[in-house]
């Protein structure tokens, strides 16, 4: 692009051609624009022009539909054009279309019954994780280099993991969420990109990063791009042993100390760290936090001028909205106890590290159909029970603030991707894009595809 010797124009077609050709086998695009090769954007911002695709929660692009993967905001159109777009476009990423993701980015899974099932380019059979099932699977497959993303308990990093991809949650704060959602989920809900190397995970914090008006704080600035972040020795905490009811697969494990040794071998001094947080905790903060949320659906509703019903919601969903209208205002502080004795037992269990190294999902990606909020027979308390063990090292950090990116390390016997979780101290992103880059360079992965990959030959 900076060389003119492809347009943006060139490589919208070339985006539409790879649409067309795998997303029938993975629907991960609910909506590639009609007019696509006419979207505006800089052709001079680190990006110039790369295609890009819009997770269809969170960020909202003004005029363009916004339907939260649920029936209940079909056809939903968006009034403003949030911060996070406008430095994306400025940026020079070309926005074409629209991911999946589960209704109202409830699970961890890659299915609703108004996107349908978004499967995983590794293995069709295979979710592709979520919230961010879309984006992710794109990505995998080809069909764009970069998408976004939203985290409010694993939903970046979750669909990194099982799409072999790079995830980074960042920092509470350090994405503006204005000008309507700066403290989206009580700060537990973050939106950045997935992406295929640390490069573009660094030049996107470069170009998305930075406060606005209205924001409920400011958090420090990085000292340099973070592109350029020097080395030096670090302290890091090793996690190998469970942080939930999910045991971990073995795999896993080794992955976890085979990463381990090649930062130690880098100069770094390398602790295992046990779990620093009651899971008990975590379950009441994620239920809680679920049954608040879908509580206050009814004034959406009553906007959209429709009803809460099995129509418009998903049954396991429905079940969280009802039993959130039955709760008292009492379970509030309750909730937001149990978040602050999970932010200050972390916050004492890791004073003593700079960064923490632990899996990030506990097994291989689930079959579908496993844990869906389609299921009429799932409960709303199975649900929680599984987002709380299968998340464990993920949900943890939504509510300590902490930035944490999933990478791509290893592949499993099977050949599915197997992700490592690299924890940075609260707005210290620099020394997380510095460790991530190192072990790129360790432990290359660009050169891995999915076996359903639009750049492969059969």
């Amino acid at each position: 692009m900076r060389r003119r010797e492809v347009t943006p124009l060139e490589l919208a077609r070339l985006a539409r051609e790879a649409h067309d050709r795998v997303n029938p086998a993975i629907n991960a695009v609910v909506d590639f624009y009609e007019d696509a090769e006419s979207v505006p954007g800089s052709d001079t911002g680190p990006f110039c022009g790369v295609p890009f695709l819009r997770k269809d929660s969170g960020p909202s692009e003004a005029g363009r539909l916004l339907e939260h993967g649920s029936r209940l905001h079909s056809g939903s159109r968006a009034s403003v054009e949030s911060v996070f777009i406008e430095r994306a476009k400025v940026g020079g990423l070309r926005i074409l279309g629209r991911t999946t993701l589960p209704g109202f980015g409830t699970t961890g899974l890659s299915e609703s019954l108004a996107c349908g099932i978004t499967r995983n380019p590794w293995n069709l059979e295979r979710t592709a994780g979520g919230s961010s099932s879309g984006s992710a699977a794109a990505v995998a497959a080809g069909i764009v280099p970069i998408a976004s993303g939203g985290d409010g308990g694993g939903s970046i990093r979750i669909p990194a993991a099982n799409c072999g991809l790079v995830g980074l949650n960042p920092s509470r704060g350090r994405i503006s969420g204005a000008p309507n959602r700066q403290d989206a989920g009580c700060g537990k809900i973050r939106n950045f990109v997935l992406c295929r190397s640390v490069r573009d995970m660094a030049t996107a914090l470069d170009v998305l990063s930075g406060p606005h008006p209205g924001d409920p704080f400011e958090i420090t600035p990085p000292q340099r791009p973070y592109a350029e972040e020097p080395a030096g020795q670090l302290r890091l905490g090793v996690a190998t042993s469970p942080w939930g009811d999910a045991k971990v697969e073995p795999e896993i494990v080794a992955a976890v100390k085979t990463t381990a040794m090649y930062l130690e071998e880098m100069g770094h001094v390398v602790e295992e760290i046990r779990p620093p947080y009651a899971s008990a905790d975590y379950r009441k903060v994620v239920g809680g936090m679920f049954h608040m949320a879908f509580a206050s659906l009814d004034a959406t509703a009553h906007a959209l001028g429709r009803e809460i019903n099995d129509q418009t919601i998903e049954p396991v969903n429905l079940e969280l909205y009802r039993i959130g209208k039955s709760l008292p205002l009492s379970c509030a502080p309750k909730i937001f106890e149990a978040a602050r004795k999970i932010r200050a037992d972390v916050g004492e269990a890791t004073k003593d590290f700079d960064i923490l190294v632990t899996p990030t999902m506990p097994c291989a990606p689930l079959l579908h159909g496993t844990y869906s909020t389609t299921n009429e027979h799932l409960a709303a308390d199975q649900l929680m029970d599984a987002d709380a063990a299968l998340y464990q090292y993920l949900g943890v950090f939504n509510v300590t603030g902490q930035p944490s990116v999933s990478l791509p390390l290893f592949p499993n016997a099977e050949g599915l991707p197997i992700g490592v979780q690299i924890v940075g101290r609260f707005g210290d992103e620099a020394t997380l894009v510095r460790v991530a880059r190192d072990l790129e360079e360790a432990i290359p992965w660009l050169s891995r595809r999915p076996p359903l990959f639009v750049g492969n030959d059969t």
